[in-house]
């Protein structure tokens, strides 16, 4: 009990704000990945990296305010993105094996 006294301690010497600009800038990265990449791949990676920027803020936000609450959602946000991964990439190897590629340009020929 006492060492994770310790850990709290040692993650608070750190300022907020440093784990708000670390956030921001992985969050931004993630979104710049999003818009400018045609890849299924690096779409899915680009996603997963914004929701750990926002897990990472989120579990910054409740060590430096004592609340164990925002750690709970921060599980379960864990939790969905795992089913996303595992549903997205059922969706990517579908597309490819009717299209025979992974390039998002690539899916209006699936238009009606």
């Amino acid at each position: 009990m006492n060492e994770l006294l310790e850990l709290k301690d040692q993650l608070r010497l750190i300022p907020l704000s440093h784990y708000v600009f670390l956030c921001l800038a992985l969050f931004s990265i993630g979104m710049t990945g999003v818009l400018l990449r045609r890849n299924m791949i690096i779409v899915f990676l680009s996603i997963e990296l914004m929701l750990n920027s926002v897990n990472l803020l989120a579990v910054a936000f409740s060590v430096y305010h004592n609340d164990p609450g925002a750690q709970a959602f921060v599980f379960f946000n864990m939790v969905v993105a795992a089913a996303e991964v595992a549903v997205g990439l059922a969706m990517l190897v579908m597309i490819y094996r009717n299209i025979k590629t992974i390039d998002i340009n690539a899916l209006n020929r699936l238009k009606w």
